[in-house]
């Protein structure tokens, strides 16, 4: 990837982050923004979003999906690009699932001793 693509993907993804903390409340849900990548085109933007505590991720995702031209034009206020892509928004469960193999882990690993000298 060319280093202005991992430039504008790091700018539209801390953007972005700035203005749904900001603009929209998931009851007690925390909701981070893991990654983005912007198509070489800027038509298009793909926004990979984590949901941490009880409730439905999949409500997240259409709370942002009904939102998402209100996000497009805040976001178009401060990153100037040629385009403002489109974003989709899609469930990033990475952090589950690296919890989870730690816990896997942490069940198949026997206790370590303490060393006595």
């Amino acid at each position: 990837m060319k280093h202005r693509l991992l430039r504008v993907n790091e700018l539209v993804k801390r953007e972005l982050s700035r203005i749904v903390t900001r603009d929209l409340d998931f009851d007690g849900l925390l909701v981070t923004i893991n990654q983005v990548n912007v198509t070489p085109d800027l038509r298009s933007g793909h926004v990979f979003v984590s949901v941490l505590g009880k409730g439905s991720p999949a409500g997240v995702i259409q709370k942002l999906e009904a939102n998402r031209t209100i996000l497009q034009a805040e976001m178009a206020k401060t990153v100037v690009l040629k385009y403002t892509p489109h974003l989709v928004f899609h469930l990033d469960d990475s952090i589950e699932r690296g919890t989870r193999v730690f816990k896997i882990l942490e069940e198949i690993a026997p206790p370590a001793e303490p060393d006595e000298h």
